[in-house]
C-alpha cells in the first residue's frame, strides 16, 4: 500500500531519490534553467516536503510551497523510475492539492522542463487540470522551462 506523509528531506533515502531528481534535471536543461531544489532549500519552512512509500520503500517525492496565502507551488515532483506507471506521482500530486486545498489556497502553480522527457509529467498534470501559463515568480519565459496552473476555486 502505497503511504504518503511528510519528510525530512535530509533522511538519507530521500537524499539519494533527490539527487537523481537533480541529476535528471541537469541533464535534461541547461544549469540556468534548473529550478529543481537541494536538500538544504528544501527545508526552507515555506515548504512542506513529502515522500511515498510502497511497502516501506521510498518511490516519490515532492513538496509544496507557499508563495502567498492563496497560492502555492508545487516542487521536487519525482517518481523513481523504477516505480513509474504504478500511480505514485498522480498520488502525490493529489496529496498536495489536498494540503493546498487544506490551506485555502486558490491556485497552485508549477514550473516543469520542455522537451520529450518531460512529457510524462506534464501529461499527469493536465489530467488533474492544470493548464499552461505565464511564468510566475522568479521563472522567465524561455525554450527551457513549461509554467502551469490550476485554479481551486
Amino acid at each position: 500500500m502505497l503511504e504518503i506523509s511528510v519528510h525530512d528531506p535530509s533522511d538519507d533515502d530521500v537524499r539519494a531519490l533527490l539527487t537523481r531528481h537533480l541529476d535528471f534535471a541537469n541533464e535534461m536543461s541547461p544549469t540556468e534553467h534548473v529550478h529543481a531544489l537541494d536538500v538544504e532549500r528544501l527545508r526552507d519552512p515555506s515548504i512542506t516536503f513529502v515522500g511515498a512509500r510502497l511497502d516501506g520503500r521510498l518511490v516519490g517525492v515532492g513538496a509544496m510551497r507557499a508563495l502567498d496565502p492563496t497560492h502555492g507551488e508545487l516542487k521536487s515532483m519525482h517518481t523513481a523510475a523504477e516505480a513509474r506507471g504504478q500511480g505514485v506521482g498522480r498520488s502525490v500530486v493529489e496529496h498536495l492539492l489536498s494540503l493546498a486545498r487544506s490551506r485555502s489556497y486558490c491556485r497552485v502553480s508549477l514550473e516543469t522542463g520542455s522537451g520529450p522527457a518531460f512529457e510524462p509529467a506534464w501529461q499527469l498534470y493536465r489530467s488533474v487540470g492544470f493548464v499552461a501559463c505565464e511564468p510566475f515568480g522568479e521563472y522567465t519565459s524561455n525554450p527551457f522551462s513549461r509554467c502551469m496552473t490550476l485554479a481551486l476555486t
